[in-house]
């Protein structure tokens, strides 16, 4: 193996987190990669990784050169990238991850829109209400909905955003008024289930205080596209971020309750949060990579 290879075979063990998993994407056995691996650390002379029967971990030696690795790597596709980059025509792979219900709304037919632009440019999208590891699944970048802390990522804000609780004019007619947060307690709540987690305590500052309500719920369920259609079609209440209810509020299919007061879900929530851009830190991001997301803030304008 060349240099460039032992780094990309390093790189792969790491983000697929096992040797099995690196060999699958590599298309290589257990048995192979495990050669390939030792071969590797006799021409380092040094131990890369901690092995047992259940797990694998990088030494503090290996930990460095992954680190180093992936400078090398990512400044060797750069160059590759600029080589082969056709004049005046944008190519490469673009992966991304969204939130369900807002990658539908919005990812989507902006992603159409680029596609016509670059046809060149490979993109793939996974939606999912879970935060996805961008490492372990090779994403070029992700939307997320809140204020991130993880220094390990760079982030870029694309809009202002916040939770609401909404209810279909139908369902508001039909059920006893809500005029205070406890009456929420006698309607029929819809919610999320995130990581076996369901998201039913929804927070209210009221006075300058914060009230924590346990809401009741009739449906469950682990993706956001499907929740709002159960409160369009007047199954209940629940709790969405204002982007995915945008424009059912603004056309009149949803009505927002107590929007001065509900702040969220999540302790980590405030009345205000980001929705951003999520890349992998990298010291070049791919030129594709930034051209959408140029052109997916100016497209997110528009709307």
């Amino acid at each position: 193996m060349g240099k460039l290879e032992d780094m990309a075979l390093l790189v792969e063990v790491v983000e697929a987190g096992g040797l099995a998993a690196a060999g699958r994407r590599m298309n290589l056995s257990a048995a192979t990669m495990t050669a390939r691996l030792k071969a590797l650390e006799e021409r380092y002379q040094t131990r890369l990784f901690n092995r047992s029967t259940r797990s694998i971990a990088l030494t503090r030696a290996g930990e460095e050169f992954y680190h180093s690795a992936l400078r090398v790597l990512e400044e060797m596709t750069q160059a590759e990238a600029k080589l082969t980059q056709k004049e005046g025509i944008l190519s490469g792979s673009l992966r991304i991850s969204a939130p369900s219900d807002f990658g539908r709304q919005y990812l989507s037919p902006a992603l159409l829109d680029f596609s016509r632009l670059h046809p060149e440019v490979k993109s793939s999208v996974y939606l999912s209400e879970q935060v996805v590891d961008l490492i372990a699944h090779r994403l070029d970048m992700s939307v997320r909905f809140g204020n991130l802390p993880d220094s390990n990522l760079v982030t870029r804000f694309i809009k202002n955003n916040h939770r609401v609780i909404v209810a279909s004019p139908a369902y508001l007619e039909k059920n006893s008024p809500i005029e205070r947060p406890q009456d929420l307690l006698q309607h029929r709540c819809l919610a999320l289930e995130s990581r076996g987690t369901l998201l039913n305590e929804w927070r209210f500052e009221i006075d300058g205080e914060e009230h924590i309500l346990r809401v009741p719920t009739v449906m469950v369920c682990d993706d956001g596209a499907l929740l709002r259609q159960w409160v369009l079609a007047g199954a209940g209440i629940a709790s969405k971020s204002w982007w995915d209810v945008k424009r059912d509020v603004e056309q009149g299919r949803l009505k927002v309750l107590f929007a001065d007061t509900y702040i969220g879900f999540s302790r980590h929530d405030k009345k205000q949060v980001g929705l951003q851009f999520v890349y992998p830190q990298r010291r070049f991001q791919p030129l594709q990579v930034t051209t959408f997301s140029e052109f997916f803030i100016n497209w997110l304008e528009q709307e």
